[in-house]
């Protein structure tokens, strides 16, 4: 009696949440209705000014209360202590830039930030190539990029059974825990203990994720290329893998960057991982995670904020440089 009382009263909860929801998704369509009305009646001088407002205040306000406005208080709270009470000023970037637990950890998103977008991106292109020579080449492309289609701790979960590891004596359920003792190694280490390799194999699962991505664009950008420009080369002597270092790689290098900054700034965020297979802990901390950890677990608003910060402005330069790259070969075409 008291399960069924329970489940009704759920379902009821769930009920009136689910109403509360479609009335404001409802209120806000008429909403915007109404603003649509008025402004297709209004002519003359203001209608162009009132269009333009229409159009873009909803996006602007969006954009100033959803990230100018939290950007801000951010900064504002990283020169406060921790419960934002007294003004630090910028000791809390000291601390960051001092402390060795965060040296390990600026040196572990470092390690993130050239080897997984590097492998990622590689890989992409071994794949583009590869499967522009296969039959049936959509199957495998969606099948390569099906992972894009899994969150992030989807995979982890994922990846963790693979990397389970039990005693030898036991029957191994992780893959490649079982593959090792296949192959001869009695006693496989467990592997999520086992630094520094345990943050390789993290990354092992951004490469897997990420490398569908890369492979879709550069697979576009190679079929991009000009015929007249490969037929060229060929009869110029060009073949294999001088034909891809000299022609196909030049020609699609505006792509091969904005792939590879793109997958840059995602590894630079990843948080998912790290906080779904090891929390951080044995040597795998990243950036992101220790910000989450800092504002969230240990309640330090202040140095949780100055790591938000820091990260900030490690991603800005990337996305300032794939904006260039973008408008470069936009301008190209």
């Amino acid at each position: 009696m008291q399960t069924d009382r329970l489940a009704d009263s759920a379902w009821t909860d769930a009920a009136v949440k689910l109403g509360n929801s479609l009335i404001a998704v409802g209120l806000f369509l008429v909403l915007l209705a109404v603003v649509f009305l008025l402004a297709s009646l209004v002519s003359g001088r203001i209608s162009r000014p009132l269009a333009i407002l229409v159009l873009l205040g909803p996006a602007v306000l969006l954009l100033i209360v959803g990230l100018v406005a939290p950007l801000v208080r951010t900064v504002y709270l990283s020169f406060y202590n921790d419960d934002s009470t007294r003004f630090l000023g910028g000791k809390n970037y000291g601390w960051a830039l001092t402390t060795d637990a965060i040296h390990q950890v600026l040196l572990n998103t470092l390690t993130w930030l050239v080897v997984a977008p590097l492998a990622a991106t590689g890989l992409g292109l071994v794949l583009a190539l590869l499967v522009e020579r296969m039959r049936y080449q959509a199957l495998f492309k969606s099948l390569i990029f099906m992972p894009m289609a899994v969150s992030l701790v989807g995979a982890s979960i994922i990846w963790k059974f693979v990397y389970e590891a039990r005693d030898p004596s036991q029957q191994q359920v992780g893959l490649l825990s079982q593959l090792a003792v296949s192959l001869g190694w009695r006693q496989p280490p467990n592997w999520i203990l086992s630094h520094p390799l345990n943050n390789f194999l993290l990354m092992a699962v951004m490469v897997w994720v990420q490398t569908g991505f890369a492979m879709v664009v550069l697979s576009a950008a190679i079929k991009a290329i000009p015929d007249e420009v490969t037929e060229a080369a060929r009869l110029d002597g060009a073949r294999g893998l001088k034909l891809f270092w000299f022609v196909t790689v030049p020609m699609i290098r505006t792509t091969l960057v904005v792939v590879l900054t793109t997958v840059m700034i995602t590894t630079l965020k990843a948080f998912d991982i790290v906080r779904t297979m090891t929390g951080g802990n044995f040597g795998t901390q990243v950036l992101a995670n220790e910000m989450y950890s800092q504002s969230f677990v240990q309640f330090n608003v202040g140095r949780g904020s100055a790591l938000a910060v820091l990260l900030f402005l490690a991603v800005l330069p990337l996305v300032a440089y794939n904006i260039v790259q973008l408008r470069k070969e936009r301008e190209t075409r």
